[in-house]
């Protein structure tokens, strides 16, 4: 008996895994178990836009929790972020390029892929048992975390780009190459922009979960993260860095700690040419939260 509702689980996950993606303009290609040296394998979905021509060359935005991006009859919560509804109106509209969006799918390695590594690894003995012990209470890992991000991040500058730029026409340069997320997706996009600010034009950062934990009390990540990025953060003659967040839910621990980031980029000469950060007053930390906002961020990344 045990066997059999594990057998029709297993159909019934492979079923909403390999369902095909409905979308209200353009259309989605799948690249089924994409595999990696340096990362379990994993879906890609790529989104081209409506009337998608191989005679002229598009732009490209890498987008993070790819599953999460353009249906939501596929999403675990029902909710998605409507990316597809928002670029074409934005395209139509003529408020940003015609774009190309590779979705990457995450994995149950979720939070280790997406935790910036070089913060991490310079957190001492005690403050990494804090982390440990506060990813375990809230289900997050079973152990220790062991950020992989450093490996995440060459999967997609090496093996995931040359692949999208070889099957689709595409613009190469940093100039036409964003990458984007929300929670930690936001640190992986900020992560990503300053380890390879050739590569990543801009990068916008949704929500971004500056805690990298879930709570506050004697949190040792965030002043990792801002002696970080104290170092690290890109020519803003050169990149473009987007920050928003609501405050509610999760969201509501954010508003000091994107603060404290705001004056590190106008400390670093980051002008409103090259840098945002907006403020939604009662917006939660959902798909839908963010769904309701991606103009503006598409709007930053994409202009013309």
């Amino acid at each position: 008996m045990k066997n059999k509702i594990l057998l029709l689980l297993l159909v019934a996950f492979s079923s909403l895994f390999g369902q095909e993606v409905k979308v209200a303009s353009g259309k989605v290609e799948r690249i089924k178990n994409f595999k990696s040296k340096y990362v379990p394998e994993r879906n890609i979905d790529v989104w081209l836009p409506e009337n998608y021509s191989t005679k002229k060359n598009y732009a490209v935005l890498y987008m993070h929790d790819g599953q999460m991006l353009f249906d939501d009859t596929t999403t675990w919560n029902k909710q998605e972020w409507g990316v597809d509804e928002a670029i074409e109106s934005l395209i139509s509209e003529g408020f940003i390029k015609e774009v190309i969006v590779v979705g990457i799918w995450n994995t149950s390695n979720r939070h280790a892929e997406y935790f910036p590594q070089k913060p991490f690894e310079n957190l001492t003995q005690e403050e990494l048992e804090i982390v440990n012990q506060n990813l375990r209470e809230n289900n997050r890992i079973e152990n220790h975390l062991r950020p992989v991000s450093d490996n995440y991040l060459k999967f997609i500058v090496t093996e995931l780009k040359p692949m999208i730029d070889s099957k689709y026409k595409t613009l190469k340069d940093k100039d036409n190459t964003f990458i984007a997320g929300s929670s930690m997706g936001g640190l992986i996009s900020l992560y990503a922009i300053c380890e390879y600010p050739e590569v990543f034009g801009a990068a916008a950062c949704i929500s971004t979960h500056w805690p990298g934990i879930f709570g506050m009390e004697n949190n040792p990540v965030p002043q990792a993260l801002f002696a970080y990025l104290e170092n690290s953060l890109p020519d803003p003659n050169e990149n473009r860095i987007y920050f928003d967040y609501g405050t509610a839910t999760l969201d509501a621990l954010y508003p000091p700690l994107q603060k404290k980031v705001d004056e590190m980029m106008l400390s670093n000469n980051f002008t409103t040419e090259s840098w945002i950060t907006l403020e939604f007053e009662g917006a939660d930390h959902s798909e839908n939260a963010w769904r309701e906002r991606l103009i503006h961020p598409f709007t930053f990344l994409l202009r013309k």
